[in-house]
């Protein structure tokens, strides 16, 4: 391309210029003036057009300023409503179209800054909501809860306020669904270690993160962990009542079998941990280990070993506690034929028809019951036995006043003087001794609806026996006094017929017993604890013949008052 002239720079070229050339082109050429003319209205129209061409650009350019102001405007608008700010007052000002638009994008980046900032407040606090709900709801329904749509329309801080609200209600909810897991978790953990049970195997089949110590707040708190937890806990509760009544059930078992067998306390001592539980409920046990298999396993095969001791012991226990039922009647003076019920016992063992727990059963019934009947007899029996001491002291006292040096001055003389005394007393009580005994045994009887024996024998009976041979032992004593009395009133006649005072002779076959009382039934020890005088009961009778040359002499009648 040529370069144009210093004259034709575009600097300095105009459309005068322009024209004053062209005339002198055309003149060189030669150029008629009807061309020239056409020339010239051509370059006439195709300069408007330029000029057209340039106010619609410029037109548009205006219109697209005022479409960039119209469009500001409505965004902002619209961010000020999302925000919740109030641009009603807002104007465009004063100035060019272009100033305006400078301006109003100020504005309108102001607020998409502010916009952005609120977008990103509103995602992160809608992106916890999400976690957390992805959290409760567990892995299955994790992806029903993707991240929504915020709302670019409300961004106002009320709905932040909400969704903050919200999020808070789901955090606390998230902890204390974290606290009832790690509750669950340290309960599952104690039956576990109450039952010997794989602590981390449990917990991983329900989740896995519920095993790892450290995972702390990621554990999952999901409604499907919680249920599962619930679920794995009600089974260790339900496994550990089993356990329990299953081993309470051997330990009384092991119990009866030590009290049955009288096993040494050392032995017991090995099962003291089960023996412990046995009156234990459910939540009171807690020991490590205590309810292990192998603790109640060990247990059952220390029963099933007892349980083969125990037959060969069963027949030393039934007769020991026949034994002991003997010692008990023999101790309050009941019958029983022991002879005829171990050979019943033996016959009853060696046929192998009973069941000899059964049997042991039936004679700790019996025992029980002679315990039981010989406490109520010990009253009874204690009376007895001072109404025996009273006919033993009774017996003395008869030897004693026939001894006739038992004044004298000899050794121990004193002390049967005292005694003698305390015998007197004593057997003045007999009487109201014998009704008291008496009334006590009919009311016993009447009560129990039984005859009360003594060594085989009523002991009413007894005392109404002894009643009346104290009857006709008064009645004797009576006639003996009666009889002195007529003696003593012969030899006060004799005495002053004659004047003279003879001593005394003894009539053949008299001797110093002449004094003495009839004989009687006294508590001597026998077959059924008294012993029969009957038999001397003729033998203390004073002759009724009396010497002529016999002269009575004072005599002491001590004798007849102790009687």
């Amino acid at each position: 391309m040529d370069t144009l002239p210093p004259s034709l720079s575009p600097s300095r070229t105009t459309c005068g210029s322009l024209l004053r050339e062209l005339q002198i082109i055309w003149d060189e050429i030669g150029e008629c003036d009807s061309e020239r003319d056409k020339m010239l209205l051509q370059l006439e129209q195709e300069c408007l057009d330029i000029y057209c061409r340039k106010v619609e650009k410029t037109r548009k350019y205006k219109a697209d300023l005022h479409q960039q102001l119209a469009e500001a405007e409505t965004e902002i608008a619209q961010i000020a409503s999302a925000l919740g700010e109030g641009f009603s007052s807002f104007s465009r000002g004063r100035g060019t179209l272009k100033e305006q638009v400078v301006a109003i994008k100020l504005i309108l980046e102001e607020l998409r800054s502010k916009k952005r900032e609120k977008l990103k407040e509103f995602s992160e606090v809608q992106s916890q909501i999400v976690s957390i709900c992805s959290e409760i709801a567990g892995s299955g329904q994790s992806k029903s809860y993707v991240d929504p749509q915020i709302n670019e329309r409300d961004l106002t801080a009320k709905k932040l306020s909400e969704l903050k609200l919200h999020l808070q209600e789901l955090q606390n909810e998230k902890h204390l669904r974290l606290q009832k897991v790690n509750s669950n978790i340290s309960l599952i953990h104690e039956l576990s270690v109450v039952m010997s049970i794989d602590f981390l195997k449990t917990v991983n089949e329900v989740h896995p993160s519920l095993g790892d110590p450290k995972s702390g707040p990621s554990r999952s708190i999901s409604n499907d962990t919680l249920a599962k937890l619930t679920g794995v806990i009600h089974s260790l509760k339900q496994e550990k009542q089993e356990r329990l009544q299953k081993l309470q059930g051997i330990g009384k078992s092991l119990t009866g079998l030590w009290n049955l067998m009288d096993i040494p306390s050392d032995e017991r001592k090995r099962f003291d941990h089960v023996t412990c539980l046995i009156s234990s409920s459910a939540d009171e046990v807690s020991g490590k280990g205590c309810l292990a298999l192998d603790i109640i396993e060990q247990v059952e095969v220390e029963v099933e070993r007892l349980n083969i001791l125990k037959t060969s012991k069963m027949r030393e226990l039934i007769l020991k506690r026949q034994t002991e039922l003997e010692e008990i009647y023999r101790g309050v003076h009941m019958d029983i034929e022991s002879d005829a019920a171990r050979k019943t016992l033996t016959s009853l063992i060696d046929s192998g028809n009973v069941d000899l727990a059964d049997l042991l059963s039936s004679m700790d019934d019996q025992v029980a019951e002679a315990k039981e009947q010989a406490l109520s007899r010990k009253d009874i029996l204690d009376k007895v036995d001072k109404w025996q001491f009273a006919l033993q002291e009774e017996k003395w006292l008869e030897d004693y006043e026939r001894d006739n040096n038992r004044y004298s001055a000899g050794r121990g003389a004193h002390k049967n003087l005292k005694r003698a005394e305390k015998a007197r007393v004593l057997v003045t009580k007999l009487h109201s001794m014998v009704e008291n005994l008496a009334a006590k045994v009919k009311a016993w009887e009447s009560e129990k609806g039984m005859i009360f024996s003594y060594e085989k024998v009523p002991l009413l009976r007894t005392l109404e026996e002894d009643a009346k041979l104290r009857q006709e032992r008064e009645e004797e004593k009576r006639k003996s006094r009666e009889q002195k009395r007529l003696q003593e009133q012969l030899a006060s006649e004799q005495e002053a017929l004659y004047g003279s005072k003879p001593i005394p002779k003894k009539p053949l076959g008299q001797s110093n017993t002449m004094l003495a009382t009839p004989g009687r039934r006294i508590g001597t020890p026998g077959r059924y604890g008294f012993s029969s005088g009957k038999d001397r009961r003729e033998s203390g009778r004073v002759p009724n013949i009396i010497p002529v040359n016999y002269v009575a002499l004072p005599k002491d009648d001590s004798a007849s008052k102790g009687a």
